[in-house]
C-alpha cells in the first residue's frame, strides 16, 4: 500500500502542473483576446482620428450624450434601491429571511435584457404614457410611505415593535407599500385636476416647452435600472458583510446603537466596495444595448428632458453596423463608438478591481489586528 502511494504521487504532481498550465493558459487566452480586441478596434479607429474629420465626430456627440443620459437616468433609480436594500440585509435583515432574499434578487441579473426591454417597450411605456401623472406620483410617494412607516414603526408601542420586528420589515412592508400604491392611483386624478388642469402633458409643454414621446430615458431609466439592480446589491451587500464584525461590536461596547454603528463605523469602512458596485453597475447600463433598442425611440438628441428619446452607442452599432460598408466613414465612426465604449468599460472594470482589492487588504489587516 505504501508502494502504491509513493506510485501515485507522481501522477498527481503530473495532473496538478497540467490543471495549472490549462488554467494559466486560459487566463493567458483571456488577455490575449481583450488586448487584440483593443489593438483591432485602434487600428480600425485609426483612419478617422488621424484624417481630421471633424464633422464626422461631431455626429458622434448624440450618441456619447444618449449613452450617458442612458445610464444616469438608470443609476438614479438603481443606486438608493440598491445600495438601500444591501445595507438593509447587511445589517438589519433576519439570517432565515436574508438566505432567501439574497439568491432570489441574484437571480434577478439573469433576466436577458432582451426581456426586461421588451416588457418596457411593449407594456410599460403605453401604461406610463396614458397615467403619466399616476408614474410620477408613485416615483415620489411610494418613497415617501417608506420614510412614513419608518416613522410609525419608530412611534409604535413595544408591542406593536415586536409583533412587527424590524428584522423583517421586508415582509411586512410589502401590504404597506401595496395599499400606498392604490392610495397614489386614487388620489393622482384628483392632484392632477386641481394642479395641472386635468392634463400634465399638455401643462409640460406649455410650461416649460416638454414633449412627451411614448418611449423615452424615462422608460430606459427604469427598466435599465430594473436590470442593474442586482448587480449592484450583490457587490454591496458583499462589501457591507465583509466589514469585520469586531468594528460593529467594539462601536456597540462603547455605548453606539446598532444603527450608528453601521452608519458611523461599518458604512465608512465599506465605502470602496460601494464605490466599485457602483462603477460595475454605471459600467453595465453604458453597455446596455437591447433594453434601450426596445424601449427607447432610437432618436439621436442632445436633449436633457426625460420624456425625450435618445440613441446610445453601443443601440447605433447594432443598428447600423449590418448596413454600414467596411473601410467607409460611417463604419469607422461605429467602430471609434465602440472603441469608446471599450475603454470606458475596461477603466471603469480595472478602477472597481482595484478599489476592491484595496478594500480586501484593508479588511486583512484590521481582522488580523484585532
Amino acid at each position: 500500500m505504501t508502494r502504491n502511494r509513493l506510485t501515485s504521487q507522481p501522477f498527481r504532481h503530473l495532473q496538478d502542473r497540467i490543471a495549472t498550465g490549462l488554467i494559466t493558459a486560459g487566463g493567458m487566452g483571456v488577455l490575449l483576446a481583450v488586448l487584440g480586441i483593443g489593438v483591432f478596434l485602434v487600428w480600425e479607429a485609426m483612419p478617422l482620428l488621424l484624417s481630421g474629420n471633424t464633422n464626422a465626430l461631431t455626429r458622434l456627440s448624440p450618441l456619447a450624450w444618449g449613452t450617458l443620459k442612458a445610464a444616469l437616468m438608470a443609476l438614479l433609480f438603481a443606486l438608493p434601491l440598491a445600495l438601500g436594500a444591501a445595507f438593509y440585509s447587511g445589517f438589519f435583515m433576519s439570517r432565515q429571511l436574508h438566505s432567501r432574499i439574497k439568491p432570489t434578487l441574484e437571480m434577478m441579473e439573469a433576466i436577458p435584457g432582451v426581456v426586461i426591454g421588451f416588457i418596457a417597450g411593449l407594456i410599460f411605456a403605453p401604461w406610463v404614457e396614458r397615467h403619466l401623472a399616476s408614474t410620477l406620483v408613485l416615483l415620489i410617494w411610494l418613497p415617501l410611505s417608506m420614510g412614513l412607516a419608518g416613522l410609525l414603526w419608530h412611534l409604535a408601542s413595544r408591542r406593536w415593535q415586536r409583533r412587527l420586528p424590524l428584522s423583517w420589515a421586508a415582509l411586512w412592508l410589502i401590504p404597506w407599500l401595496i395599499a400606498m400604491f392604490m392610495v397614489a392611483l386614487w388620489l393622482t386624478p384628483l392632484v392632477e385636476q386641481a394642479w395641472w388642469g386635468g392634463d400634465l402633458r399638455q401643462r409640460l409643454y406649455l410650461w416649460f416647452g416638454l414633449d412627451y414621446v411614448t418611449r423615452n430615458a424615462l422608460i430606459v431609466g427604469l427598466a435599465m435600472g430594473f436590470a442593474v439592480i442586482p448587480s449592484i446589491y450583490s457587490l454591496a451587500e458583499d462589501a457591507l458583510t465583509e466589514v469585520p464584525r469586531s468594528l460593529m461590536e467594539g462601536a456597540q461596547a462603547l455605548g453606539a446603537s446598532r444603527w450608528q454603528a453601521a452608519m458611523k463605523v461599518a458604512l465608512p469602512a465599506a465605502w470602496p466596495g460601494l464605490f466599485s458596485a457602483t462603477m460595475i453597475g454605471a459600467g453595465r447600463a453604458v453597455g446596455e444595448t437591447m433594453i434601450v433598442l426596445l424601449a427607447s425611440s432610437n432618436t439621436a438628441l442632445l436633449s436633457a428632458s426625460p420624456f425625450e428619446g435618445m440613441r446610445t452607442m453601443a443601440a447605433a452599432i447594432a443598428i447600423e453596423l449590418p448596413e454600414a460598408s467596411a473601410g467607409g466613414t460611417p463604419y469607422r465612426m461605429l467602430v471609434l463608438a465602440a472603441l469608446v465604449l471599450f475603454l470606458f468599460t475596461f477603466l471603469v472594470n480595472t478602477l472597481a478591481e482595484v478599489v476592491r482589492q484595496r478594500l480586501r487588504r484593508r479588511y486583512h489587516r484590521i481582522g488580523g489586528a484585532s
